[in-house]
């Protein structure tokens, strides 16, 4: 399908809307947010007062069916992903549906074959596919600077957030009825769908999920090893309970002729490394974090350009992951 103008309706204008993603369709060119849905219609006539939006709503099926809105995107919890993006899909829409996916992978793939029953483009919000640092070490890899790749290791290690002290706050994001799993399906979806970007698919994988702090019921400590279809063979470490002075969060790429190091969301700067020495590299990121990949969106629908992160690229992750916490929850 092709569009003029991406006139957007939000499902969910939550946190995750305010900055990191709800502004850039204002400012993206042939782009504008005309319509946000939220339960809660008090927050969702704010979010659309603050925000300049003329409409807003408080029943997800009144915004998919508003005329005027002809693309969605989809900012819920995951447990919703794969019900509204159909729903929109069936109703001639396209849409940009939030990470990971879906709450499985098996709800991923009725998503994609809605997507092609209908023509109806599916994208997923892993903008780290459009950053200026995630760029620049895909750039090195495959310019050699580093040798043939021959591993990547992801480190995660985070300390428990008050909230998750406190089991009277509610979280959605570990409460696997809604998200999944835990963290680790927040975070690490977004490591291992870069890794699909810079190598191509994942082909085996296996790991180890615990909980050792008992916070929560879900996971908070994993381990992972995998090997792409490109070769390159990988090992993960993530924990979301450890003390703040073990924090650590790096992904290091290492070949036969140096390596490169880059933090997965700390913002700090891409590290080279080679016999010459190490060179650092700063970047600066945009004010929303997904315009690049918004703006890739809206070119895709007007048939300017194609789109990096697709439902069939994002469906992929939520495998892998599966396939490292399957053991945790069938125990």
């Amino acid at each position: 399908m092709k569009l003029d103008n991406i006139k957007w309706g939000i499902i969910g204008c939550g946190n995750v809307t305010e900055m990191k993603s709800g502004p850039a369709f204002q400012k993206t060119e042939h782009s504008s947010l005309v319509a946000v849905m939220r339960r809660n219609k008090e927050k969702a006539a704010d979010y659309a007062r603050r925000h300049g939006v003329p409409k807003w709503y408080d029943v997800a099926d009144d915004l998919i069916h508003d005329p005027e809105v002809n693309a969605i995107y989809i900012a819920t919890p995951p447990d919703t992903h794969a019900s509204y993006a159909i729903q929109a899909m069936q109703a001639g829409k396209p849409v940009y549906v939030e990470k990971p996916m879906a709450l499985n992978y098996a709800e991923c793939q009725q998503m994609i074959e809605v997507s092609k029953e209908t023509g109806m483009p599916l994208f997923v919000a892993y903008y780290r596919r459009t950053l200026p640092a995630f760029l620049k070490m895909k750039e090195l890899v495959e310019s050699g600077v580093i040798g043939t790749p021959l591993s990547v290791s992801i480190t995660l290690v985070k300390s428990a957030s008050e909230q998750d002290k406190n089991a009277s706050d509610a979280n959605w994001r570990v409460d696997p009825k809604a998200a999944g799993a835990g963290y680790f399906f927040d975070l690490a979806s977004h490591q291992f769908d870069y890794l699909d970007f810079l190598f191509g698919p994942i082909a085996k994988v296996s790991g180890l999920a615990v909980n050792r702090a008992g916070l929560y019921e879900v996971e908070d400590t994993l381990a992972a090893s995998f090997s792409l279809e490109s070769g390159v063979v990988g090992t993960g470490l993530w924990s979301f309970v450890a003390d703040e002075s073990a924090t650590k969060d790096d992904l290091e790429i290492i070949g036969t002729k140096g390596k490169i190091n880059l933090p997965s969301f700390q913002h700090t700067d891409l590290l080279l490394t080679t016999a010459k020495g190490t060179l650092s590299f700063s970047f600066q990121n945009p004010v929303n974090i997904s315009h690049n990949l918004i703006k890739q969106v809206v070119q895709s629908l007007r048939g300017e350009a194609e789109c990096v992160s697709t439902g069939v690229s994002a469906a992929r992750t939520n495998w892998v992951m599966e396939e490292i916490i399957n053991d945790y929850y069938q125990s």
